[in-house]
């Protein structure tokens, strides 16, 4: 052992609570200036997590500051798509805008947009054991882009050397090829806020840890109903 140096294991007793205590402190300090970048995968928020509960006027920043508390939080970034108005839903896109506008006065957050493909196709009815199967024509439905934005942002942000710590919020099986070349061959801490009920098995071993984005932590995190930016005041969409 190089002279001037002792483990603690080497320190005298009347020092050892003073060296436990200031390595603590050391340990915690490396924490907190881990930088660190959130990719948010906007639906499979809303849907985990947020959609039929009166959380959906969440501040991602306070969120993610109330459920990382140790990591410095440098982006957030968040992933979605613009919905359309539905024939039982006029006011859905205009919720959504307000939704977005919030986001927009969080400097830390920025918003990708991937696109909606809607098709009509011919979909298979439930039918008795034995009766002839019967189809319907259905409109779909399908959010394009989102997933492979977030992945491409992730791997680009990591080889750019660009964060300590990604987090990725979402359950999504489909992300665990690039989580594993980040961790793996980027040399990058990789964690999940997790918006679902359980866990993706794929991911739990290809991950530093997993958090669950629990009720009390979103209720915690609201933007006040009434916010302002550069066109003005708005207020947060009626029923949330």
């Amino acid at each position: 052992m190089p002279y001037g140096i002792q483990s603690q294991a080497y320190l005298p007793s009347r020092f050892g609570n003073w060296a436990r205590s200031h390595l603590r402190v050391a340990s915690a300090f490396l924490e907190s200036v881990l930088r660190t970048n959130v990719y948010v995968d906007g639906f499979n928020l809303y849907y985990g997590a947020l959609r039929k509960t009166p959380f959906r006027w969440v501040n991602l920043n306070t969120l993610f500051q109330l459920l990382l508390p140790n990591n410095t939080i440098q982006d957030i970034k968040y992933f979605t798509a613009l919905v359309a108005a539905r024939p039982n839903d006029l006011t859905q896109p205009q919720r959504q805008q307000l939704y977005l506008r919030a986001l927009a006065t969080l400097p830390n957050v920025s918003v990708q947009l991937g696109h909606f493909l809607v098709h009509e196709v011919m979909m298979a009815l439930v039918v008795p054991p034995g009766q002839p199967q019967q189809f319907v024509k259905v409109i779909k439905t399908e959010e394009k882009g989102s997933d492979v934005n977030l992945a491409t942002q992730l791997l680009h942000d990591a080889h750019m050397n660009r964060f300590d710590v990604a987090v990725v919020v979402s359950n999504d099986s489909d992300l665990l090829g690039p989580i594993k070349i980040v961790r793996n061959e980027l040399n990058k801490k990789v964690g999940v806020l997790n918006p679902q009920k359980h866990p993706s098995r794929a991911i739990l071993p290809h991950i530093d840890f997993i958090k669950q984005i629990r009720a009390g932590a979103l209720q915690a995190s609201l933007f006040p109903d009434q916010l302002s930016d550069r066109h003005g005041m708005f207020t947060k969409p009626q029923g949330w």
